[in-house]
């Protein structure tokens, strides 16, 4: 009788832990930051007759402190084309151009017209190994609209949406900036940060 007591107790404390830990992503997976990556497009960059685009991005405190917003421009194709790290003070503003800051260095040949700007609040410059921090920046796009048919483009603005940073993704990001840009040995594919920050 006792053996059999004993053997169940066992089992379901064997059956407890594993619930426990199977039920833990904490234990598997590390959970990043909430609020620390957001993503938006832009189309019709540098293309005759349209103009320039922006991005605007500040730094609202919740950190306490100087962030880095770590930019990754990617093509249509999905191609990262360029990426820096522009530090924002508390409360400071960013402003970048799309043509002239985001899009005129790029590692790929051509030109790039549209693509995805993704930007990770980090609290370190470190493009490759992004230390991504909660309560980041918050940033805005204007966007180009040229209906078929229109005698000529129109300007939206739209916020940076939230996307959750999966490990994969960062590591994607900084893989990407780090094989093809940073140690590719030229400048080439190095955005600039504009001015403000």
């Amino acid at each position: 009788m006792n053996k059999t007591r004993t053997s169940r107790l066992l089992t379901l404390t064997a059956l407890a832990v594993l619930g426990v830990v199977f039920s833990s992503n904490t234990i598997w997976a590390q959970t990043p930051p909430a609020d620390s990556y957001k993503v938006n497009y832009f189309q019709f960059a540098n293309t005759s007759g349209a103009p320039d685009q922006t991005v605007q991005v500040t730094n609202p405190d919740a950190t306490g402190g100087s962030i880095w917003a770590l930019v990754y421009v990617t093509n249509a194709s999905q191609e990262l084309v360029e990426c820096c790290a522009c530090q924002i003070t508390p409360n400071g503003l960013l402003t970048l151009s799309v043509n002239s800051n985001l899009t005129s260095n790029s590692v790929e040949p051509g030109v790039i017209t549209s693509g995805t700007v993704h930007i990770i609040s980090s609290s370190s410059s470190n493009l490759s190994k992004p230390v991504a921090v909660a309560g980041g920046v918050r940033a805005w796009g204007t966007h180009i609209q040229w209906p078929a048919g229109s005698t000529g483009p129109t300007i939206t603005e739209t916020d940076f949406l939230d996307a959750t940073l999966s490990s994969a993704e960062e590591t994607r990001l900084g893989n990407a900036c780090g094989e093809a840009v940073l140690s590719n040995g030229s400048s080439y594919g190095v955005c600039t940060c504009g001015f403000g920050g």
